[in-house]
């Protein structure tokens, strides 16, 4: 059964509005939504950017540093070396986080072999199978005239690839993969929502809110801070009172009146910037707890530059969630090299033929000399024990470094 490419297309339009949402957080373009009450009118029109969001993205994305593919027998590396693989997995990778799901989408050059690009979630859709995490169809959008509406566009079927230029079909390109040449890189599926979720929660962007709102409390605050507030009792009636002058003068002069009195001068108690402070260290916190980051990544400095084992330590959560993107994104690496492989050799492979191969990644924290040192004796002991249990394979899976020797 298949839905067909109107049904694709509304299916997309109505994630574009949740999509651009997360867009605009991550580029820090998001509107604030202010409140008004005890807010001076002057203060209303401030505007405020906050890369929390953005940095809750990229500590992740940037630890996801693809390494190769294990048992590939059928070099589906070597496709992926011809399409720019440091860009194309990067990007790949960051939509995702961003949106939940990003799409590779696989073609043909000139001369015959496949080309794989990146769209982001918000101009390609479709149908997914949850037993393969692959499409049984799919829609993307090419491109888009200066408006942003759809003027090439890409109808993904077994076998079939249509493309249509401003709603009429202009092409058809047949093929040998069995399944749409269109495939989902999904950030933390499940059964529900099998396209993921986001890496901008609703509750990151609930907190960047408020802290935002804060800010503004805080703008309006050091006003005050600077300027306290001085108060005159017993000034004459007939007194010509300049407020700028008594703001910015360091010498007032004051006399007597008729009867002999004199004014008496006062200050309110000055304002604290301490609340503001703590309660923007206390949204900092529940982003951090929301996210796996800590106050360090924030902007918060909370004490000297840690080891490798205290960082480590300190953002376990975020290795946790490294290994699941890790763990998924290969998933879609894999189907994508799998197709791309059929493409290639103009033959339907099984995909069980792929069932042997794995996406490699890099290790998530790079370890520091006295993390290397202590790896080392690990590894000694473990081969005096079982000679040759650990090769150079594997200590490049767990220090990221690559041997000399020809052994991997």
């Amino acid at each position: 059964m298949t839905y067909g490419i109107d049904y694709l297309r509304k299916k997309l339009g109505s994630k574009a509005v949740r999509v651009s949402m997360r867009y605009e957080y991550y580029e820090m373009k998001n509107k604030v939504r202010k409140i008004n009450a005890l807010i001076p009118p002057e203060f209303r029109s401030l505007t405020y950017s906050l890369g929390w969001c953005a940095k809750a993205v990229d500590s992740l994305a940037d630890r996801l540093i693809y390494d190769g593919f294990s048992g590939d027998d059928l070099m589906i590396e070597q496709i992926y070396s011809l399409n720019n693989p440091d860009v194309l997995f990067d990007s790949a990778g960051l939509s995702a986080l961003i949106t939940s799901c990003s799409f590779l989408y696989i073609g043909r050059n000139k001369d015959g072999y496949p080309r794989i690009e990146c769209i982001d979630g918000g101009n390609a859709t479709g149908v997914v199978d949850t037993v393969t995490n692959m499409l049984t169809e799919g829609y993307a959008v090419l491109d888009t005239d200066e408006h942003g509406r759809p003027v090439s566009e890409a109808y993904f079927l077994p076998f079939r690839t249509e493309y249509y230029e401003s709603g009429k079909l202009v092409e058809v390109f047949e093929h040998k993969a069995p399944y749409p040449l269109l495939v989902p890189i999904i950030n933390r599926p499940d059964a529900k929502r099998p396209f993921g979720h986001s890496r901008i929660s609703r509750t990151c962007m609930d907190i960047v809110q408020s802290a935002f709102r804060t800010m503004l409390r805080t703008e309006v605050g050091a006003e005050f801070f600077s300027v306290p507030q001085k108060y005159v009792v017993g000034v004459s009636q007939d007194l010509e009172w300049d407020k700028t002058q008594a703001t910015y003068s360091s010498f007032l002069k004051f006399t007597k009146d008729d009867e002999g009195d004199k004014p008496s001068l006062g200050q309110f108690e000055q304002q604290s910037m301490t609340p503001h402070l703590e309660h923007m260290k206390m949204l900092a916190s529940m982003f951090a707890g929301e996210t796996g980051l800590t106050l360090d990544d924030l902007g918060f400095n909370t004490g000297n530059p840690a080891s490798y084992d205290a960082i480590r330590a300190s953002h376990e959560q975020l290795r946790l969630t490294a290994r699941k993107a890790q763990r998924t994104f290969g998933v879609g690496f894999l189907n994508a090299g799998y197709l791309a492989a059929c493409i290639r050799d103009n033959i339907t492979y099984e995909r069980y033929a792929f069932a042997g191969c794995k996406c490699q990644w890099y290790p998530i924290f790079e370890p520091d000399a006295a993390a290397l040192g202590a790896a080392g004796d690990a590894i000694y002991k473990i081969n005096e024990a079982v000679p040759g249990f650990i090769g150079a394979e594997n200590i490049h899976r767990l220090t990221g470094l690559e041997s000399d020797t020809n052994d991997r």
